[in-house]
Formats: C-alpha cells, structure tokens, sequence
C-alpha cells in the first residue's frame, strides 16, 4: 500500500485507512480483519469515542496490542453521549477534551495517539480553548498531531489559518466534490484532506440508486455507469471511484469502512492491481456538474 506525506504533521499514512466505525461485534472477526489490513499495508487506523459508546476504540485497542508500532492511530473528540446513552451533546470544551483523551488512550491501551481529532464544530465553538487543550496534550506526549473531521468551511478554513491542526476529515466523492473549492487553501496551509465516504454510500458499487445531496436519481445513475464503464478485469467500480478520488494530491488518505473480510479484499485487490488503472479518471470529473457547500461559507 502506498503511503502519503500529511506535511504540516511531517507524518506517512497509508493511501487507504480502515474506518473503524463499520466493525460489527464479533472481536475474533475484527481483530483478523485488522490484523490482515496491517499486513498488506493498510496502516491508518480510524476510530472515535463516540462510537458504540467507546466499544469501538476498545475493539481496536484489542486488535493492535502488540502492533503498536505497526499503525497509525486516530481517533476523535467532542460529542459527549447522555447520561441514559440515548443522545450526545456538542462539548468542545478544554476541560471535556483534557478528560476525554483519557478514556479514549485507556480503551485503545496506548500512550499516544497518532491523530486526535475534533469530531464536528461551529463557528461559534470556543477555538482558543480547543487549540489550548490539543496543544497541552502534544507537549504531554500523549498525541502526536491534531486534526479536525469538519464538513463547514467556516470552520476548517479558519483552524487551518490560526491553529496547527494537521488534517481535515471530510466527505468527498464523484458524488461528493464540495470540497474541491477548497483544495488549494489546504494545500497551501499543509493540511491534509481525510476523505470519508468514497463510495456514496455504495451508490457507486452498485447500490440501488436513489437520489444524492443536490442529485436526482438520474445524475447518480449517469455516474455509476460512467465508473463502471472504467471497470476492467480485476479492477471494478470500488477500485474506479477509489483512485478517482486518490488522483488529487490534496487528498493524504481515504478512510473506507471495513465490515466483512470481502470488503477487505477488495481494497487488497486494490493495492495489488494499482499500475493497471486507466490513465484517464480526470475525465470522470466532467460527467456531472460539481456540487459545492451552501451553507456554513461566512
């Protein structure tokens, strides 16, 4: 598996991550599905305290004792779930965060995490609090780098300008390019882009199409048959939709959910059949019209 420089972080992560959050319940099964992942390369790891109310980091931290210098750890901070596990509330609070990092490096069972991450944010969130506390915990040694998983530009662009924030983690897709907009601000700050949600939610592996943010069920349709007409053997519409988004630099990993073994393999297969992708992705990007961020601009 390739690997890609995050420059602010001056850290290598791998091309590919393995979301964590799609991880059912079976331990055994998802200590062998990161334990392969780790042995072909997929080294970026991505988890968050809000998942099954922390399970998910327990999880983790289970599958990767021993390997802990094999991966590259992230996880994330500020949604706190209620008292009765019914709901979570928006907390970007110091004290909450300098808490928080505690629980979250006793369930994983290390000393330091890779990549801390603001789960969310408003630009009315108390930065200077935030950036205080993510600080304090890199000079504590328990974090390495800091980075925020944001869809508002309001609120990456003004933590990539005024903060050491390393990544921004945020949805982008053939079906997704809002962030495109911005791509040349986070390059020019050596902020990485994490993109989540590749695929669309599967509606360009093949889903039952349905309508998409601002696209009909038409447009979706249209771009899925484009993709698959870049399918060749070996290499399908999840390998055509992957690279395409790999193709911009500005791009430092995408996070994929993993769930089942098959779904493993078919981002094995990708790294294996990689030099025989079509030179010619970019021509993807002129099927649709590219959708952009309404709100949360100012």
């Amino acid at each position: 598996m390739k690997n890609r420089l995050i420059k602010r972080a001056n850290i290598e992560v791998s091309e590919i991550g393995f979301g964590c959050m799609s991880l059912g319940d079976d331990k055994k099964l998802n200590e062998r599905l990161i334990h392969k992942a780790i042995e072909h390369g997929v080294t970026y790891l991505d988890t968050a305290d809000l998942y099954q109310f922390g399970e998910n980091e327990r999880m983790v931290g289970e599958a990767i004792k021993g390997r802990r210098d094999q991966v590259f750890l992230a996880t994330k901070v500020g949604n706190r779930w209620g008292e009765h596990k019914e709901g979570w509330e928006w907390t970007p609070k110091k004290s909450y965060i300098l808490s928080a990092v505690e629980d979250s490096l006793m369930r994983l069972g290390v000393e330091q995490i890779d990549l801390y991450q603001l789960h969310g944010g408003t630009i009315n969130d108390p930065f200077d609090e935030v950036i205080e506390a993510f600080e304090q915990l890199k000079g504590q040694g328990k974090i390495k780098a800091y980075g925020l998983s944001s869809i508002r530009p309001n609120v990456f662009l003004k933590l990539a300008k005024e903060s050491n924030v390393t990544t921004n983690m945020m949805q982008y897709s053939l079906l997704d390019r809002r962030p495109e907009e911005y791509f040349d601000e986070l390059k020019k700050a050596e902020v990485g882009v994490i993109a989540r949600g590749t695929l669309a939610k599967g509606l360009l592996a093949g889903k039952k199409s349905s309508n998409y943010l601002n696209y009909k069920s038409e447009s979706v349709d249209l771009m899925r048959d484009k993709v698959k007409s870049f399918s060749i053997e070996k290499i399908n519409a999840i390998h055509v939709a992957l690279a395409w988004v790999l193709s911009h630099d500005a791009v430092s990993s995408a996070v994929v959910g993993i769930r089942t073994m098959e779904q493993l393999d078919e981002l094995i297969s990708f790294k294996e059949n990689r030099s025989r992708f079509p030179q010619n992705l970019d021509a993807l990007s002129s099927v649709l019209e590219p959708n952009q961020y309404i709100d949360h601009r100012e």
